[in-house]
C-alpha cells in the first residue's frame, strides 16, 4: 500500500476512538432564536434531500438562502421558481467552486450524489464555509478520512445529515440501552427492509438531456454514455456513484447499533447476499444483503430486503437489542422493550414527538452562531465512523470474503479488500490530500 493511502488510512484508528463514543451526544443544546446577524445559505444539489434540508433550515429565525448550485438547469431554475414565490432570489451558479467563492454564502449544504460529497466538502471548507452534508458522508473508506482532516485543518463546522440524532426518543431509547436493563446485550440487529422499491428495468443509453451538464455531474466517476437509471434518485444502485442500501439507510440503522454498544471497529465482517428479488434490472448493488460485523463479545447484524415490507419484529426498518431480560426495538416511529419471559417489565410503545430533520438543521444552525462544533449532534468524526463502518460491510460483500480488520494498521488483512478502501477517481479528478 502507498505512503499516501497509509496517511489517509491512518487517521482510522483516532476516528474511531474519538466516536467509540460514536455513543456519547454532546450536551444538550437548542439555539434560541436570537439573532445575532443572518446566516446566509447556499445549497449545492437542490433536488430530494439537498432542498428539504434547505426549507427545513429556513425555519430557523435568521437564515437566508443566498444561493442554489447544480448542474441540472432545470431543477435549478425549478427551484428558484419556487424561492421566488416566497420572496427569495438566490443567486444561481452551475459550478460549485463559482458558489464558494461568493462572499455573499457563508454556510454550504451539500445534497448532491454521494462520489460528490467528498470533493465538495473539502472545497467548501477550505473555502471558509461550514457545512451541512447529506449522508453517507463519503463513497470510500479513504474519502472520509480525508474530509475529517480537511474539517479538523480549516477549523470548520460539519454537521452529517443523520437527523435521527436530534431526536428525543431516539436519545431515551439509547439511554435506556445503556441503563443495563435489557441484561448482557449479545447481538444487535439492524434493518432496512423497503417495499416500495421496485425493479428498475433496464433503459437504452441516450442523449444527454438539454440543460444537463453531464460531464460535471460524472466528476470523479468512470466515463459512460448518459443513461436515465444512472442520474437523479437512481444513482444510489450503482458502485461509480453509491454503495446502495447498505449506505443510504445503513447509516441511519447501524449508527444507533453503535451508539447503543458504545462500539468503534469491527474486529472481522462478513457479508452474503445479491440481486435476488430483481436478477435482471439495471442495478448493479444487491437487492438482499445480510452482513455479520463481529466484536468481542456481540455481533451485530445487517439485513435489507428490496420490494419487502415485513422486517424483524413487523417492522421495515429498524434496530434490536437483544439481550438476556428483553430485546429494545427502536425506529423513527418509536421504541419499546419487549420482556423476555418475566425476567423484566415491558415498556410501552413510546412514539415519536419531533421532527428530527428541523431539529437537527436548529443544532446545526446554533453550533454555527456559537462557532463551535462540539454542540453538534451529528458531526462529522460520527458520521465518518458509521460511513466507514457501512462501507466495510459492501468491501466484505465485494470481496465475497470473511474480511478482517487489523485496527493496528488501519486496514484489512486482504489485499482484495484494501484495493477497496478507496474510490477510484477518473477525469483529472484526485482525492483531496
Amino acid at each position: 500500500m502507498n505512503t499516501t493511502r497509509r496517511k489517509f488510512l491512518g487517521t482510522m484508528t483516532t476516528l474511531a476512538a474519538s466516536v467509540g463514543a460514536a455513543s456519547a451526544f454532546p450536551r444538550a443544546f437548542r439555539f434560541d432564536g436570537n439573532i445575532q446577524g443572518a446566516i446566509k445559505v447556499g445549497l449545492i444539489g437542490v433536488k430530494g434531500m439537498g432542498w428539504a434540508n434547505l426549507n427545513s433550515m429556513l425555519k430557523v429565525s435568521g437564515v437566508q438562502c443566498t444561493a442554489l448550485c447544480d448542474v441540472d438547469s432545470r431543477e435549478l431554475n425549478k427551484r428558484a421558481a419556487e424561492l421566488k414565490q416566497r420572496d427569495i432570489t438566490p443567486t444561481l451558479y452551475a459550478k460549485h467552486e463559482d458558489l464558494l467563492a461568493d462572499p455573499n454564502v457563508d454556510v454550504v449544504i451539500v445534497g448532491t450524489p454521494d462520489h460528490w460529497h467528498c470533493l465538495q466538502l473539502v472545497d467548501a471548507c477550505a473555502a471558509g464555509k461550514d457545512v451541512y452534508v447529506e449522508k453517507p458522508l463519503g463513497n470510500s473508506i479513504v474519502e472520509c478520512n480525508a474530509m475529517v482532516a480537511a474539517a479538523t485543518q480549516y477549523g470548520r463546522v460539519v454537521q452529517v445529515g443523520q437527523w435521527q440524532r436530534s431526536q428525543k426518543h431516539f436519545r431515551d431509547a439509547m439511554d435506556f440501552v445503556h441503563s443495563g436493563k435489557l441484561g448482557k446485550i449479545r447481538l444487535v440487529k439492524a434493518w432496512a427492509y423497503q417495499g416500495w422499491m421496485k425493479s428498475i428495468p433496464v433503459k437504452p443509453d441516450e442523449a444527454v438531456p438539454e440543460g444537463v451538464d453531464y460531464t460535471r455531474w460524472l466528476g470523479p466517476a468512470k466515463q459512460r454514455p448518459f443513461n436515465p437509471n444512472r442520474f437523479h434518485f437512481e444513482f444510489r444502485w450503482f458502485w461509480d456513484y453509491a454503495g446502495g442500501l447498505m449506505t443510504d439507510w445503513g447509516v441511519h440503522m447501524l449508527d444507533f447499533a453503535l451508539i447503543g454498544m458504545k462500539a468503534t471497529t469491527p474486529k472481522s465482517i462478513m457479508a452474503t447476499g445479491g440481486k435476488f428479488a430483481y436478477p435482471d434490472d439495471a442495478a448493479e448493488t444487491p437487492d438482499t444483503l445480510t452482513t455479520v460485523y463481529e466484536f468481542d463479545d456481540f455481533t451485530v447484524q445487517w439485513e435489507h430486503a428490496n420490494g419487502i415490507d415485513g422486517g424483524p419484529y413487523g417492522r421495515n426498518h429498524g434496530v434490536a437489542f437483544i439481550g438476556n431480560y428483553g430485546t429494545l426495538v427502536l425506529n423513527r416511529s418509536g421504541w419499546e422493550v419487549i420482556p423476555e419471559g418475566e425476567r423484566m417489565e415491558a415498556v410501552p410503545f413510546q412514539k415519536s414527538q419531533d421532527n428530527g430533520l428541523d431539529m437537527h438543521t436548529t443544532n446545526f444552525i446554533g453550533a454555527v452562531r456559537a462557532k463551535d462544533p462540539t454542540l453538534l449532534n451529528a458531526p462529522i468524526t460520527a458520521g465518518a465512523h458509521i460511513a466507514i463502518f457501512s462501507q466495510m460491510g459492501n468491501i466484505a460483500y465485494r470481496t465475497g470474503k470473511k474480511v478482517y480488520w487489523d485496527d493496528s494498521k488501519a486496514q484489512f488483512t486482504d489485499k482484495k479488500a484494501n484495493k477497496l478502501l478507496a474510490a477510484q477517481y477518473h477525469n483529472g479528478y484526485k482525492i483531496p490530500k
